[in-house]
């Protein structure tokens, strides 16, 4: 088995796999090196995290909570731990936090298990319309045996539709609802459907893996002031830390919030990856200095972003409201599964442009989509602006409309990249070398 630069046979000695899994790690750091990382749901971490993350803490266990642990020298990490919850409270405005969890997708296992028994209702946006796949039948809300109704979908302004998403949890009386997306490009209505939900007893939650940043930065909606009572989220797409996920609630009562933190550990996580959590720490303290001006900048890229796709002769999805208020841009590239969104992402890697395709609202099979979705943030992240963002849309068009040979463009996208490889809004800006592996 090889992949496609072929590297490897099943019969290569031991020595030679672990020597092409070194070769193919820094390839992939030249790839992204030199190229566009634009998949909505990725980022890098910046030179603090990346030793934090190398650390010791690796190998360690901390199970529990800080000052109360299964095994002992456990007492630095509980510093660490305790910092990083302090720090979640603060830049979330979150009278809880935990900061356990090793991903978005174990949040959300764990905000359903201490929300909601086996067989109970939950409403959800479908997966058709932009919803994760933890929300659905094949992953979290399946793994916690739940009865799950989806929402009506207005597809002109890419949310759900409030009255009637409204009248669904009124008719199904669910334990949760669940508002967010995958795809998710504005911010949802969230006071109309969580008024809807608490009237019939059911807890909001909200799933903010793609947006935690923006939301912590103040530029896109505020859900635990909206009626949110749980927000899950990944820690490492527009907030910018290691991979990992944060758990969040507006609620202050004692038995609550231990029913929330029993439901990480020991109901989803044992170990939970100390040298991740740390990472997370590190991230907070920079996102509190630099976040607000992080997520600012996402945004007018985004926006910027899109309408310089447009004015190529793009298709864009949501011209009406403005295409996007988050860090991400949908694009239309031929008809409803006609493969044309899986078609445009592969000519794009040929350029040097990493994006993804995705299904957009008439798709139906999720491996020949029409459409693609955008992210801004790692862009942004290495200091890139509104120039840079009509500099990318001219690279996308010369590929998917003029036709050019990709293997030309990816020289002018090394060119641009080479001028961006420094991490920005972190500590030590000034002492980095370089973009790292």
């Amino acid at each position: 088995m090889t992949n496609k630069r072929g590297a490897w046979t099943p019969d290569s000695s031991t020595l030679t796999k672990a020597q092409t899994v070194m070769d193919a790690a820094a390839q992939s750091g030249n790839l992204y090196r030199n190229g566009l990382g634009m998949i909505a749901s990725e980022n890098i971490i910046s030179p603090m995290v990346q030793n934090i993350i190398a650390s010791d803490l690796h190998g360690r266990y901390a199970e529990g909570m800080p000052g109360k642990r299964y095994y002992q020298g456990c007492d630095d990490f509980d510093t660490i731990e305790s910092i990083g919850i302090e720090l979640a409270r603060s830049v979330f405005n979150a009278p809880f936090a935990n900061i356990q969890s090793t991903s978005g997708t174990v949040s959300n296992i764990a905000a359903l298990k201490a929300l909601a028994q086996p067989g109970d209702d939950i409403t959800a946006v479908s997966t058709a319309d932009g919803g994760h796949i933890s929300h659905a039948r094949m992953g979290a809300v399946g793994l916690r045996d739940l009865n799950l109704s989806t929402y009506p979908w207005n597809e002109e302004r890419m949310e759900p539709d409030i009255d009637g998403a409204c009248e669904l949890i009124r008719s199904v009386e669910p334990k949760v609802a669940l508002i967010g997306q995958s795809v998710f490009l504005f911010p949802t209505p969230l006071k109309e459907i969580a008024d809807a939900a608490h009237e019939v007893g059911a807890k909001v939650m909200y799933d903010g893996a793609h947006v935690l940043g923006l939301i912590a930065g103040g530029v896109f909606q505020d859900p635990l002031r909206e009626g949110a009572d749980v927000i899950t989220g990944s820690s490492h797409k527009t907030f910018p830390g290691p991979q990992g996920g944060f758990l969040l609630s507006s609620s202050e009562d004692p038995a609550f919030q231990k029913r929330l933190n029993n439901a990480v550990f020991p109901g989803v996580c044992s170990s939970y990856h100390l040298h991740h959590v740390a990472g997370k720490v590190i991230a907070l303290a920079e996102f509190e200095e630099y976040g607000e001006a992080y997520a600012k900048d996402i945004v007018q890229n985004a926006k910027h972003f899109a309408s310089a796709l447009a004015a190529e002769g793009f298709d864009v999805l949501a011209e009406s409201r403005g295409y996007t208020a988050s860090h991400q841009v949908l694009t239309r590239h031929g008809g409803k599964d006609s493969g044309a969104g899986a078609k445009a992402a592969r000519l794009l890697e040929d350029a040097g442009i990493i994006t993804n395709m995705n299904m957009l609202p008439g798709d139906t099979k999720a491996l020949t989509p029409s459409g693609l979705r955008l992210g801004v943030q790692e862009l942004t992240r290495v200091g890139m602006g509104p120039g840079e963002m009509e500099e990318v849309a001219r690279l996308y068009a010369r590929v998917l409309i003029h036709g050019e040979d990709p293997s030309s463009v990816k020289n002018d996208v090394a060119d641009l990249k080479s001028n961006h490889q420094i991490i920005r809004y972190c500590f030590n800006e000034e002492n980095q070398s370089g973009y790292p592996l």
